[in-house]
């Protein structure tokens, strides 16, 4: 006989017992923008750090999971409805992070493809694409413990891009080899030879796939790149590792 797990309280349960504490998400956004690999932030409002950067976040509500609260703090911060990737990537509980109560965050990270025209919302003042370098150099400081959550975020991406397909993550659905090249070059903070990377890209099958058509013309002349579209094999990992990253042009 199969028994049923009674999902009641248990007898004599008092939740006062325990230390109480807040959750919250914060929502690590990256792009792609001038070349550079950029964070989009927040410049708080209000107390604390009133007037710092930030990353995007907030308290989860009672009623909300964590996915529905990291997508509700994309848009309220941000004005961004959705991204290409968002996926959660670590929790960060240390006493003392937060000084207004014991708070505990679960970071999520998301993968824009495109950053329009965006605005702070809810206690954020501004909002704005800040270049990754200059975050995780300390020449920009970040509020609370956001430098250690973003440095997490980015070693994440970096490992992603052996692993999974995040690369196209940050590109169209439709790019040039270019286009991809700078994202790894980007991310891992290295100038990769363009040929080799060609190279690695189409000779898998199911890397990329041609789409038949190129880009659109650029100012310098020329002929256009030709235009991709990722591969099932993407799902899978992406064919340039971090061996590759000391192949330097």
């Amino acid at each position: 006989m199969t028994k049923t797990r009674d999902g009641s309280a248990a007898q004599n349960y008092d939740p006062s017992d325990f230390p109480a504490f807040a959750v919250t998400v914060d929502v690590v956004i990256l792009t792609m923008a001038e070349g550079l690999l950029q964070a989009l932030l927040v410049c708080r409002g209000e107390a604390p750090f009133e007037g710092m950067w930030a990353i995007p976040g907030g308290f989860k509500r009672p009623t909300e999971t964590l996915d529905a609260a990291a997508r509700r703090e994309l848009q309220e911060e941000t004005g961004v409805d959705a991204a290409s990737l968002l996926t959660q990537f670590g929790a960060y509980g240390d006493p003392g992070r937060d000084p207004r109560m014991n708070v505990v965050t679960v970071a999520y990270l998301a993968v824009l493809r495109d950053v329009k025209n965006v605005t702070g919302g809810s206690d954020a003042a501004a909002a704005s694409l800040l270049p990754v370098a200059d975050l995780l150099s300390g020449k920009i400081e970040l509020a609370f413990d956001h430098l250690r959550i973003l440095q997490d975020a980015i070693e994440r991406v970096r490992v992603e891009l052996e692993i999974t397909g995040i690369a196209t993550a940050f590109v169209g659905s439709t790019f040039t080899l270019a286009e991809l090249r700078s994202v790894y070059e980007a991310v891992w903070d290295v100038q990769l030879d363009a040929a080799n990377f060609r190279r690695s890209i189409v000779a898998e099958e199911g890397w990329v796939v041609p789409t038949g058509r190129r880009a659109k013309p650029g100012s310098a002349g020329g002929r256009p790149a030709e235009l991709y579209r990722p591969g099932r094999a993407w799902r899978h990992g992406g064919p340039i590792h971090r061996t590759q990253r000391d192949e330097r042009t």
